[in-house]
């Protein structure tokens, strides 16, 4: 029995006998190229493990039971105790470009598969494989001088950002669950040890790739390759344009990913290759920023000291890294055909965030005018030091009531000029006020993850107290509604918020 199969079918045993049947025969693909690709490895146990959250709509999602996914014999193997599991968890190798410089080998140094999961899709019907990753349980070969652990404080941001990013409609990895121990990690400070349940369609990376590309070993390059397609696109497998049109993918969906981010006013921080998924999904939850204020200059990342991944470079960034994997592919593409599919990231980019920024504007569509509106808007915002979510979410109202928007400005007349310009737009379109009142409050969030909002239930947490991180949960699954018992994070953050420092130990 295979690991998905076997794995859908302990879920649904009333004694959840996980730890007898889980045969994992995932890795073959990869030990047939003689164990290039990973290594196996073995968790060190967290000590007196607690749960923390379940994600109980993605437990929905994955068709398993969240009273499962909440029990005793989960928390245990969430927190790597696998004394009784058939188990044999591997480790990726990856390289990448960290901050724009070669890093050489890295891989996974605290995270490991523990196996694949089938879920139908929920569009297509088309079965899906999901891998089930576990981040923080110890020490891989690929830790290097590290402990392999997670701490709490980045565990809850990481979990909570997934989920959050998932429910603005980007694609990403998202977090079954979280767990919180008394083991101990040393940091700036004795922190708590915890674990992070993640889930993605693939965590192959970009890195992945350059890894043998720089060992040159074009034999690992074409493994991969052959593995990605035959495991994603199947239908690809006996195309001979099949490595191009995996290239193609990914550029495409790395454009329309960043798109989002864009739009979203959502920062990464940490843009290295090695955290680049091949498939365009948001991956490395570490020093992200969504932002307060509109800034096109803001940098997430306390580390990134030159300001490489701040906000407005993100996407001169993707395109950056996307050359860095078309140049381990060059054994299998020719340079004529990777130069050619590199030149549509632009376009693709450039057609998804206009449509994205049009939506949020209450646009039915997008026009060459537009860009002026759009970009006179963001100048403005930028001036007057406006809040990013706060005013598209009063722009919902403008007809209605513009006084709230416009009292956003410090430059009143400026904001005047810019309205009058919207509102000539809005009037020719062929829809009511109120059809456009709906769609735009369907399009633009009242919440995101502020960085003060994951601090408060970091600290909460810290304490023993979980309720804040789980309210979040509630609050980020939903963002476009109201949720009366969470005003309190719908309003400016607060002045203590500009003192969180977010660096790539967080």
């Amino acid at each position: 029995m295979s690991a998905l199969k076997a794995l859908n079918k302990t879920m649904t045993d009333s004694n959840f006998p996980l730890t007898r049947d889980l045969k994992n025969t995932f890795f073959d693909a990869f030990k047939d190229q003689g164990d290039l690709h990973c290594s196996p490895v073995a968790p060190n146990p967290l000590s007196s493990p607690v749960l923390v959250s379940s994600n109980d709509r993605l437990a929905k999602d994955l068709g398993l039971k969240p009273h499962d996914v909440a029990g005793e014999t989960m928390l245990r193997l969430m927190a790597g105790d696998f004394s009784t599991a058939n188990l044999q968890p591997i480790a990726l190798v990856y390289s990448g470009h960290q901050f724009g410089v070669w890093a050489g080998q890295l891989g996974d140094g605290r995270a490991m598969t523990l196996g694949e999961l089938q879920v139908e899709d929920t569009l297509t019907g088309a079965p899906e494989l999901w891998d089930i990753q576990l981040k923080g349980a110890g020490t891989t070969p690929y830790s290097r001088f590290a402990d392999g652990r997670a701490v709490l404080r980045s565990s809850i941001r990481e979990y909570l950002c997934s989920e959050a990013m998932h429910s603005l409609g980007i694609a990403t990895t998202r977090a079954l669950c979280l767990i919180e121990s008394k083991t101990p990690v040393y940091r700036e400070e004795v922190e708590s040890a915890a674990t992070v349940c993640r889930v993605a369609r693939s965590h192959i990376r970009f890195g992945s790739f350059e890894h043998f590309h720089y060992r040159n070993q074009p034999a690992a390059i074409k493994a991969l390759a052959n593995y990605v397609v035959d495991r994603h696109f199947p239908d690809w497998s006996d195309d001979e344009r099949k490595y191009a049109k995996l290239f193609e993918h990914s550029v495409t969906e790395t454009a329309k990913m960043i798109a989002h981010w864009q739009a979203v006013g959502f920062s990464h921080g940490v843009m290295n290759t090695d955290n680049m998924s091949i498939l365009g999904d948001t991956i490395d939850y570490g020093p992200f920023g969504f932002l307060d204020t509109y800034n096109p200059d803001f940098i997430c990342n306390h580390s990134d000291t030159n300001g490489r991944y701040s906000f407005k470079n993100q996407p001169s960034v993707g395109l950056w890294n996307l050359n860095a994997l078309a140049t381990s592919l060059m054994t299998l593409i020719s340079s004529e055909t990777l130069v050619s599919i590199l030149k549509t990231y632009e376009p693709t980019f450039l057609s998804a965030y206009r449509g994205l920024m049009s939506a949020k504007l209450g646009l039915s569509h997008y026009n060459d005018t537009d860009e002026d509106l759009i970009n006179q808007l963001l100048e403005l915002m930028t001036a007057n030091n406006v809040d990013y979510t706060l005013f598209f979410r009063h722009l919902c109202h403008f007809s209605k009531n513009r006084t709230a928007v416009r009292d956003m400005f410090i430059d009143r007349q400026g904001f005047d000029i810019w309205a009058e310009k919207y509102d000539h737009r809005l009037i020719q379109q062929p829809v009511t006020d109120a059809e456009r009142r709906l769609q735009m409050l369907a399009t633009n969030p009242k919440y995101v993850l502020r960085n003060y909002m994951a601090q408060a239930a970091i600290e909460q947490a810290q304490q023993g107290d979980y309720s804040g991180v789980n309210l979040l949960l509630e609050v980020l699954q939903n963002p476009y509604n109201e949720h009366p018992q969470a005003i309190h994070y719908a309003g400016l953050p607060p002045n203590w918020a500009e003192t969180i420092s977010v660096s790539c130990s967080s």
